[in-house]
């Protein structure tokens, strides 16, 4: 069954008009739904603490930013775009005593509520909106007049993770559905679709998907296969390309056509190593793995580790990052940029 897509006829913004959003965060997302939803016709604050960049880049877009507790408490429409880390924290403290019925909470990810760290007091509308692409993106798309597609939910729906039986929004969450495609219009989302999602399926395949695939599954699939060729006794900046470099080409083939058309783009030697190699690294053991890695998305582990991660002060996160950081893969990634730029 497809699924359920809304666009711009679908969403009507005047359910803003008249109405206060607060942005709180102006990172990446913070900042481009602020200036989408401004240059919508919104009106719109933001919370950003002071004596970072992010507060000076606020004041630059003609905003002057507030304290998160001063929004809230101005606000109707109340958009959460912090750091999943930080939330939890940023609520108690300067959110929900701000609340009250009839007001708003937008999120552009699902953790906090999935997750049971966030719960909004009974008549403050729950809802997601959660652009499918990062922030720099999300401003650049609206300019060109086009925009990033999102998933929307209304309602908490935090403990399941069976979204097929959640997806049919029942009468008391419709205002709380158009509040949501009404600030997806607002950030440009329903010119290209917003999809009818729940908090559960949004946080649990996003999740999944950064940590078996986009980020943790490719990262490491990468850096194994440059330095099989380097440990072979290949150059650094050959395994770099034929690894890291030409993954975008044929990501993008994918993205354009699906498999099928990528397929038909390489050579028939790529194609036929495609088929009977690919099988050979994603076997059943690794599909096993994947299963563990979102039951304990699914469970709560992982967020519960990362939470606890958080509170010590982030010692592991840090050292992983420094970690990979020091990898022979970002000095042959930074020879091989320099290559390109002086040939551009």
């Amino acid at each position: 069954m497809p699924a359920k897509t809304y666009r711009d006829q679908d969403a009507d913004l005047s359910l803003l008009t008249g109405k206060t959003v607060a942005v709180i965060g102006y990172g990446s997302q913070g900042r481009a739904h602020a200036l989408n939803l401004r240059d919508s016709g919104c009106k719109v604050i933001v919370a950003q603490r002071p004596g970072g960049a992010n507060h000076r880049l606020a004041i630059e877009d003609g905003f002057e930013p507030l304290s998160a507790a001063e929004a809230s408490r101005q606000a109707d429409v109340i958009a959460v775009l912090l750091p999943d880390e930080a939330q939890a924290e940023a609520f108690g403290r300067d959110i929900r005593p701000q609340l009250a019925p009839g007001k708003s909470l937008v999120f552009a990810h699902g953790f906090g509520v999935r997750f049971g760290t966030i719960e909004a007091p009974e008549g403050v509308a729950v809802t997601l909106v959660a652009p499918l692409g990062p922030g720099s993106l999300v401003r650049a798309q609206y300019v060109r007049g086009s925009g990033v597609p999102c998933l929307v939910a209304a309602g908490s729906h935090g403990a399941s993770h069976a979204p097929r039986e959640e997806t049919s929004v029942t009468r008391n969450a419709m205002n709380a559905l158009g509040t949501a495609l009404a600030y997806a219009k607002g950030i440009g989302a329903t010119r290209v679709g917003a999809i009818e999602t729940t908090f559960a399926e949004e946080t649990e395949t996003d999740l999944f998907a950064e940590q078996a695939i986009t980020c943790g599954g490719l990262t490491a699939l990468v850096k194994a296969g440059v330095e099989t060729l380097v440990e072979a006794g290949y150059q650094p900046e050959i395994a770099y390309f034929v690894c890291v470099h030409e993954v975008r080409q044929i990501v993008d083939l994918i993205v354009r056509g699906g498999l099928s058309h990528m397929r038909q783009s390489i050579s028939n030697t790529a194609e036929y190593g495609d088929y009977t190699r690919g099988s050979r690294l994603i076997a059943a053991e690794t599909k096993a793995e994947m299963k563990r890695i979102l039951a304990e998305i699914q469970d709560g582990q992982f967020a519960r580790e990362w939470s606890d991660e958080h509170e010590a002060g982030s010692p592991v996160f840090r050292a992983m990052r420094q970690q990979q950081a020091s990898h022979p893969i970002e000095e042959i990634g930074r020879r091989v940029r320099e290559m390109l730029a002086r040939n551009e």
